[in-house]
């Protein structure tokens, strides 16, 4: 049965992240991912927004996919964390890709939800979060 990371095991993960992809990232300010993903950005975080709807969001251009994440880093640069604010009917497809990609973390925001699929992350290496917002956690680390 998945179960979080301990509370200083997030901490560590979040203090020495420095780049988060953010898929199904909204340009819209209403919605919740750009909301996160903004305030993310004021802890000191790069974004890279992944969605395929706008060619730049927070300051920051898209991609479509986790494939192309290569695209818009720079040489040295890695994603530390894939942050997912898409259905958890989708949360199997992102696993794939980050396992395929040797992502080191995965975050499903509050209310994204699949135990099958984060099951098969941590087996496959990958630190996993599920069930809670990256925000609130961040935030309350001051």
């Amino acid at each position: 049965m998945f179960a979080n990371p301990t509370p200083e095991q997030i901490e560590q993960r979040l203090r020495s992240a420095r780049i988060i992809a953010v898929v199904g990232l909204s340009a819209d300010p209403s919605r919740p991912s750009y909301r996160v993903a903004r305030a993310m950005q004021g802890f000191g975080y790069r974004i890279i927004p992944v969605t395929p709807a706008q060619p730049r969001i927070l300051g920051e251009e898209t991609v479509a996919t986790l494939s192309e994440l290569p695209r818009v880093l720079k040489a040295g640069e890695r994603v530390d964390i894939v942050d997912v604010f898409r259905r958890p009917e989708f949360v199997a497809g992102i696993v794939d890709d980050c396992m395929r990609l040797k992502l080191p973390a995965l975050w499903l925001q509050e209310g994204v939800i699949d135990h099958a699929a984060a099951e098969r992350a941590v087996a496959a290496g990958i630190f996993t979060v599920m069930d809670l917002c990256i925000y609130k956690v961040r935030a309350a680390l001051r």
